[in-house]
């Protein structure tokens, strides 16, 4: 099944150390295979996330469609005189769940999210937003926005940052906020009795206490204060409940 998504190729002799100074994750591992990551501002917000995908001597960047521009000209913005080229490729994206077919990668985020293909395999209809509320994984332009930091949207726990990689743009914010002996806000798993539009406010006795996003079989991916979230919360028309 295709998605929205746009592949960006890098080339050049110096494409893995230019990425490796600018992304929250360790380039080297593309080795491995898909290297999940993001392009943070100074302050350490979202720009972009994306899957960096070995091919050849050649990086490509497998990110959503309505970031792609804005991803390529500030990856133009860094490059100076670097021996880089960021170009836009046709490939689409497929995925699917089972057994990962030849040419295709294990998604790195979560088992549960399946593979992602780049040479025409052939995808399937798994309802990738119940596996994303199930394994609590954000969506770029859904739950990741940005405002994000990237800690609260979960990104260690999905192998989105690498903490021994080195600098990175945007890394002593993130270290800051690693080594905070608690996050008080972040993305969380809620169950929703009703519905409401993904970005509605959640209010607990009358106090903002976060916002509903993707909602799929009686749960939620919501971004919660902590200190304010509970079992009897209202987000519009939907009744909202968080049990850490």
């Amino acid at each position: 099944m295709a998605h929205d998504r746009t592949v960006l190729r890098v080339t050049g002799a110096e494409a893995a150390p230019f990425l490796q100074d600018l992304v929250t994750n360790d380039v080297d591992r593309l080795s491995d295979g898909l290297v999940y990551a993001a392009l943070l501002t100074a302050q350490g917000k979202y720009r972009a996330d994306f899957f960096l995908v070995p091919d050849g001597d050649d990086i490509l960047i497998d990110v959503d469609a309505a970031l792609a521009d804005g991803l390529a000209k500030a990856l133009a913005l860094y490059k100076l005189r670097r021996k880089v080229e960021i170009t836009p490729t046709d490939l689409t994206v497929t995925r699917g769940t089972g057994p990962v077919p030849e040419g295709a990668f294990a998604d790195p985020r979560d088992a549960s999210m399946g593979w992602r293909g780049y040479a025409g395999q052939p995808g399937d209809d798994t309802d990738f937003d119940a596996r994303r509320v199930a394994a609590l994984v954000p969506e770029s332009g859904i739950e990741l926005t940005p405002d994000t930091f990237i800690l609260e949207a979960g990104f260690e726990r999905l192998n989105g940052v690498d903490f021994r990689k080195g600098c990175y743009v945007g890394q002593e914010v993130t270290a800051r906020m690693k080594h905070k002996t608690e996050l008080r806000k972040g993305l969380a798993r809620v169950a929703v009795e009703g519905a409401a539009p993904v970005g509605t406010p959640i209010e607990s006795d009358g106090k903002a206490a976060g916002t509903l996003f993707t909602q799929s079989g009686g749960q939620a991916i919501a971004y919660l204060r902590y200190d304010r979230a509970g079992p009897a919360m209202q987000a519009g028309d939907a009744r909202v409940a968080y049990t850490p």
